[in-house]
């Protein structure tokens, strides 16, 4: 935890939450504070989707959403994560529209510079595309981790009309790689149909487990917690949430909805289920606001860091 006295978000009762800056929750700037132990980074990049476009507006929408919160005390995790840790918003990563490749080589350089072994950093996509160079950042200082994802679909595909660098094969690329630890990562809320059978065959041989929407309404979250929490131990791990994890009632505001997912308030409890996790990354990702009604899908991104946010001062800050 840094030395200095945390600066947190613009005080809501002298400035209303409707105005002021546009950062998420309004932080301060990563440039207004000597030092941060957690920089939130926008991703503005949506040229691995394969449905819907939209997602390089998640971002903006999801810092106008978060306004909406009220940073302080979290009710359910016990703590005051802007008091214990030094928070910023680091604003976006410039990246090219135009090159997937260019662009994947332009975040992890970028996000490189953020990530520290004592500085986390939390990722607005942007779809799921951008969780590849961040892992390649974060892996770069903690070497390989666990993945804990959240998304309707496994994304441990392979390429998409010849193009190895999508939203749907990051997490193939990561384990090609070596970022990810043998037999330790997680999808949580897998549902709808996939291209083959196969699919599964490939994503069991990358090492990952998977609790699918249906074990959920048939154990439960906290038997869903109890996995996760028995396969990831103490190893450092990196969550990754697609909004799409959420049925689209939750969140229809993203590229690739699929019906039975789950309910804003399940994937809060199991957040919150996952404290003392050695959580060490994070990103939130696949909000597109074109499609969105109300900002009910933006919000539910913004709550869910707000959560992330919590979580890891937890860790860092050693309460667990």
């Amino acid at each position: 935890m840094v030395s200095h006295s945390p600066i947190g978000p613009v005080e809501a009762t002298k400035v209303p939450r409707y105005s002021g800056l546009g950062t998420f929750v309004r932080l301060p700037q990563i440039e207004a504070v000597p030092d941060y132990d957690v920089a939130i980074v926008g991703i503005p990049f949506d040229g691995g989707t394969s449905y819907r476009p939209g997602a390089r507006f998640g971002p903006s929408a999801v810092r106008q959403a978060s306004r909406m919160l009220r940073p302080g005390y979290h009710t359910e995790l016990d703590c005051t994560p802007v008091k214990e840790l030094q928070f910023v918003d680091a604003g976006d990563i410039a990246c090219t529209p135009y090159n997937n490749q260019k662009a994947v080589e332009q975040i992890e350089q970028a996000a490189s510079k953020l990530v520290g072994k004592n500085k986390a950093v939390i990722a607005i996509g942007g779809d799921h595309t951008i969780a590849l160079p961040m892992l390649r950042a974060t892996t770069k200082v903690h070497g390989p981790v666990a993945l804990l994802h959240f998304d309707a679909h496994l994304d441990t595909w392979g390429s998409y009309f010849d193009e190895p660098i999508n939203h749907g094969s990051p997490f193939r690329r990561a384990f090609e790689d070596g970022l990810l630890v043998e037999d330790k990562s997680m999808h949580v809320g897998i549902r709808g149909p996939v291209y083959d059978q196969d699919d599964f065959i490939r994503d069991h041989e990358f090492g990952f487990q998977i609790i699918r929407c249906t074990d959920l309404d048939r154990e439960g979250v906290p038997a869903a917690i109890k996995r996760v929490r028995n396969r990831i131990g103490d190893t450092p791990v990196y969550l990754s949430i697609d909004i799409d994890v959420l049925d689209p009632a939750f969140a229809p505001g993203t590229g690739t909805p699929e019906c039975g997912g789950m309910h804003s308030r399940e994937i809060l409890q199991m957040l919150r289920g996952l404290t003392g996790l050695n959580f060490i990354g994070a990103d939130v990702v696949e909000v597109a606001p074109a499609y969105d009604n109300a900002e009910v899908t933006s919000l539910a991104a913004a709550t869910l860091i707000f959560d992330i946010m919590g979580l890891l001062a937890y860790k860092i800050s050693g309460r667990s």
